[in-house]
């Protein structure tokens, strides 16, 4: 017992270490792919083991102003809102003060007579209830009107609330999360906001972490930001509002930092706020989401589950107007990833992927893009010393980077950076791309320049040349007219 326990622990040190030592890298694509993609600013945390190894703002926290965006900025992140709230009500079922399957309407008697009355808690959490989406005016989500109070929640559940019967589809419902919200609160004898911060957010001793806009704090949110549509160049900013009745299903602020530590309390083992029991349910397959046939995604008790390579995570992903949010948990390796976007086309959930993608390269030496079996590191050749970078050519760039102790070529523009990877293999005679079948130069000779004080001068990839951006920017002109001239 004693040497599994100690083997483990040394392999997940050694796991550990491998994702610092990536995590500058992760943090240099990141703020590629936010510049690429015109992202006013991104928030990202990332833990492994129980560990903090990335926690960094990229960009601007409102565009207007220029104001930079740091880790302190809160950012609303809708529809995590809902992890939140079916943790507490796992944590009532576990107290015997609530059961998953109590009706509705017991808790909720405006309801008797409705045809919503004899939906489940279950149900509802796993939006197996048929419940109308987000009401019969839900312009309230582009800030026309504002979100239901109770009354209003109410109203809309008793005259328009069934769309399906119970467990006929899956219909995700921002009013069924609201519901939860009332019974919460009749659990409780308190307002579902008191309720979650003492439940939920003291012990992890969240402070910047709130189920309600605070205006109290409207000066510490990012700002929110309009799409960008076909040829605009500048965004404009989306005032906060609160979400009223519907704050069990959107109305979650945090940052990136704290959203993370309260997901990695959702890893197996960590007892802060569930037993694992608890967490299973909550974790286990509920419903394959299939629209026309097509699976579209897949859903557990009150959270997502997405499959990234070969993790399976769970979590959840949140929309609010001019903030886009993802998180991912994986709950036995301990891998947490956590991206927040400030716009309403915001790629937090691409950015959380390649984040994946990349630790996963890192993690797994010798497997390419993901097929074959692993080399361990110590048995891969060292890295050569001053060849890494980034270098620019006129079709764009390219990173030649040291990722779990092999050296790649990647493209950090692409949205997934496992497009285009490849390994490099280090030879006695010098670097070349793996061999193998491809569209592009595999199997030939890597050249590299001179190491200085900036790194390598120049980089040479099936016979073209890049070179770092600065030296590119110097000669771009003269590669672009004729007649030629040397460059």
């Amino acid at each position: 017992m004693t040497s599994t326990t100690t083997s483990s622990d040394a392999r997940t040190a050694a796991r550990l270490a491998t994702v610092r030592a990536a995590a500058p890298y992760l943090l240099e694509w990141l703020t590629t792919q936010v510049a690429t993609r015109r992202t006013p600013g991104a928030q990202v945390c990332v833990r492994y083991a129980g560990q903090l190894v990335l926690d960094e703002a990229i960009g601007l926290a409102d565009v207007t102003t220029g104001e930079p965006l740091s880790t302190d900025h809160l950012f609303r992140i809708a529809s995590h809102s809902k992890t939140f709230t079916s943790t507490a009500v796992l944590q009532l079922v576990e107290a015997g003060r609530l059961r998953l399957d109590d009706a509705v309407v017991q808790w909720v008697p405006e309801l008797v007579g409705s045809p919503l009355a004899q939906v489940t808690v279950r149900e509802l959490l796993g939006h197996q209830g048929g419940v109308l989406r987000d009401g019969t005016d839900a312009d309230y989500w582009q800030l026309i009107g504002d979100f239901p109070d109770r009354d209003a929640l109410l109203a809309w559940v008793r005259l328009d609330g069934r769309v399906y019967a119970r467990n006929e589809h899956f219909k995700y419902s921002n009013l069924g999360y609201g519901l939860l919200g009332l019974v919460i609160e009749a659990v409780t004898g308190t307002s579902f906001a008191e309720h979650l911060a003492t439940a939920v957010l003291a012990p992890l001793g969240l402070t910047r972490t709130g189920a309600e806009y605070d205006p109290a704090r409207a000066a510490q949110y990012a700002a929110g930001h309009t799409a960008l549509l076909d040829g605009e160049t500048t965004r404009e900013t989306i005032d906060h509002v609160d979400t009223r009745a519907l704050a069990a299903a959107t109305g979650f602020y945090s940052t990136a930092h704290e959203l993370s530590r309260y997901a990695q309390a959702h890893v197996m083992g960590d007892a802060t706020l569930l037993s694992d029991d608890s967490k299973r349910l909550m974790q286990r397959l509920e419903t394959v989401v299939s629209p026309y046939g097509v699976e579209a995604g897949r859903y557990g008790v009150g959270m997502e589950l997405v499959s990234v390579g070969e993790r399976a995570f769970v979590g959840h992903s949140g929309g609010y107007p001019g903030h886009i949010t993802r998180t991912f948990v994986d709950p036995v390796d301990g891998l947490v990833v956590c991206v927040l976007t400030n716009a309403i086309d915001g790629p937090a959930h691409e950015l959380a992927v390649g984040l994946v993608h990349l630790l996963d390269v890192a993690l797994h030496p010798g497997r390419g893009r993901g097929t074959g079996p692993d080399t361990p590191a110590d048995e891969l050749p060292p890295v050569p010393a001053g060849v890494t970078g980034r270098f620019v050519d006129l079709w764009g760039r390219t990173d030649l980077v040291e990722l779990g102790g092999r050296l790649v070529v990647l493209h950090p523009a692409t949205p997934d950076p496992l497009a285009g990877l490849e390994e490099v293999e280090i030879t006695p005679e010098g670097l070349r791309l793996a061999v193998g079948p491809s569209f592009g130069s595999s199997g030939e000779r890597i050249e590299v320049g001179p190491a200085g004080p900036d790194g390598p001068a120049w980089l040479r990839v099936g016979g073209m040349t890049s070179w770092p951006v600065e030296r590119f920017l110097e000669r771009r002109t003269a590669m672009t007219r004729l007649p030629r001239v040397s460059v």
